[in-house]
């Protein structure tokens, strides 16, 4: 997926309810984050505060191969845990090193955390809105690859969510510092009873270690 900002975007927005108690229980499982771990997503909190401190916006691209369930979701929460914090003049994006779709339980985990998604399109790739502030800010949301004009070109981060993404795309054009932040597919979960649970986990992971990212940045 890549995600097109809607205008307006970093007006300081507050989440929605239910992912502001979301947010706030996942905080209080920074303790279950581990040291290497930290010491990576430091590397992203260190260039957004090294570009906001220079007057520029702070762009952060999240690849995976398919760009359907973990960068379209740490993109997400990158940009929820930018809110959550009051962070500024932060813009996230995703893509893959290919485009398919943004997945279904993908989606679903993602409702069930407290982001407003709704489909607006059909197709083999269709078209979400998605929303996470009480004003309605958000995203068009889709996949495609990580290189589409959408998506950043040059002066930004990349984080590279998927070990097989990480190997088989070896340089990103134009990215100014990259970060290897993997995590596991729940891709393996899909058809089985443990499928809703796996997104979940995915999901808190996720969104655990977004906001512990943009908590070193908190104003």
């Amino acid at each position: 997926m890549a995600v097109a900002p809607v205008p307006g975007f970093a007006a300081r927005p507050r989440l929605n309810p239910r992912l502001q108690t979301y947010a706030k229980a996942r905080v209080a499982e920074f303790n279950q984050i581990p040291a290497e771990r930290r010491a990576e997503l430091r590397k992203l909190a260190d260039y957004v505060r090294a570009q906001r401190a220079a007057g520029k916006p702070a762009d952060l691209l999240f690849v995976c191969t398919h760009n359907s369930r973990r960068s379209h979701i740490s993109q997400l929460w990158a940009q929820a845990a930018s809110a959550y914090y009051g962070v500024a003049n932060v813009r996230t994006w995703s893509g893959g090193t290919e485009a398919t779709n943004f997945n279904v339980n993908a989606v679903a985990a993602l409702e069930r955390a407290g982001f407003d998604i709704r489909k607006t399109s059909e197709g083999s790739n269709p078209l979400y809105d998605v929303h996470y502030t009480v004003d309605g800010d958000g995203y068009k949301a889709f996949s495609k690859k990580y290189s589409d004009p959408v998506n950043p070109q040059d002066n930004f981060a990349v984080v590279m969510t998927c070990a097989n993404a990480d190997r088989s795309c070896p340089n990103v054009h134009g990215a100014s510092l990259r970060i290897a932040a993997h995590y596991d597919d729940p891709k393996a979960s899909d058809g089985t009873s443990r499928q809703n649970a796996t997104y979940d986990d995915c999901v808190r992971q996720i969104a655990r270690e977004m906001l512990y990212t943009f908590s070193l940045l908190r104003s």
